[in-house]
């Protein structure tokens, strides 16, 4: 318990340290994060079998820097720049495709389709989710809104932890995690809610930029970061379970690696990019 407390803080300040420094700091480090996390997702299927091709996994982090370094908030609402995006992006899928199928016919004997499919998994499932870290900073007032994220995953974890501990009674998912409790699942959703609401109260108050944001939408915010919090911490458990290993990596003494600690931000970037883009700023 003390090395996983003292990890934490330890993290916490480094977390602290990277987002204070503004974008391109921030989108340095989310690559990195991600570069490790598909790392550990490929060791994971790894150990059942299965064969990744890793090269398309660590091409699939690049464009995390080009945002971190590269999209400003205009570009971020402009149709031609969307458009040129989606190109992009739909180009990206067909060249992995070509590459991957490729695979499966001049090395057939090495890999087969359920090796790519898990290696398109694995660029979908970190360094897509990563990039809207990045793609959440770079909106209007992104330095405030950032904030939401990394508060939707951390204080839902909190909450659910200690209110597990204190009235947990009904299992929960068992054959996910068997420590998991109706109860604290609840107490994670109300937690995450409560302290999304006063953010919203703090930067409406007190922040530089005023945004004047009604309450409602950080309590919906609120109540989808619970959920989809939980939802990637499950689907992180789930994985590990199906592989049989205990935690993805060592990277945090007594927290495991990039995915065990960061796998409720996959889920909670995109909603909160999301929400924020098409229903406060649009």
């Amino acid at each position: 318990m003390k090395t996983r407390i003292i990890s934490a803080v330890i993290g916490l300040v480094l977390l602290f340290a990277v987002v204070l420094s503004g974008k391109y700091l921030l989108g340095i480090g989310i690559f990195i994060l991600a570069l490790i996390g598909v790392h550990e997702f490929y060791n994971a299927i790894g150990k059942a079998g299965y064969k990744p091709v890793r090269i398309i996994g660590y091409i699939s982090c690049l464009p995390i820097l080009f945002i971190g370094m590269g999209v400003t908030s205009a570009k971020v609402y402009s149709y031609i720049s969307l458009f040129k995006s989606i190109n992009y992006f739909s180009l990206g899928m067909y060249a992995a495709l070509v590459f991957l199928f490729a695979m499966t016919i001049f090395l057939h004997d090495r890999y087969n389709i359920a090796d790519i499919a898990l290696t398109l998994f694995g660029a979908f499932y970190v360094a897509f989710l990563f990039s809207f870290v990045p793609l959440t900073r770079n909106l209007p007032n992104g330095s405030y809104f950032i904030w939401m994220v990394f508060i939707g995953a951390f204080v839902t974890d909190t909450f659910a932890y200690f209110t597990g501990v204190f009235f947990g009674k009904t299992k929960f998912l068992p054959a996910i995690s068997a420590n998991k409790t109706l109860e604290g699942s609840i107490g994670g959703i109300i937690g995450c809610t409560v302290m999304m609401v006063l953010y919203g109260m703090f930067i409406n108050s007190y922040s530089p930029v005023n945004p004047d944001i009604p309450l409602y939408h950080f309590a919906i915010l609120g109540l989808l970061s619970g959920v989809l919090s939980q939802i990637g911490d499950w689907s992180a458990s789930a994985i590990k379970r199906y592989v049989k290993i205990k935690d993805y990596g060592k990277i945090m003494p007594g927290h495991g690696g990039v995915l065990d600690r960061f796998d409720s931000i996959l889920f909670i970037a995109p909603v909160v990019y999301f929400y924020l883009s098409f229903v406060i700023l649009a």
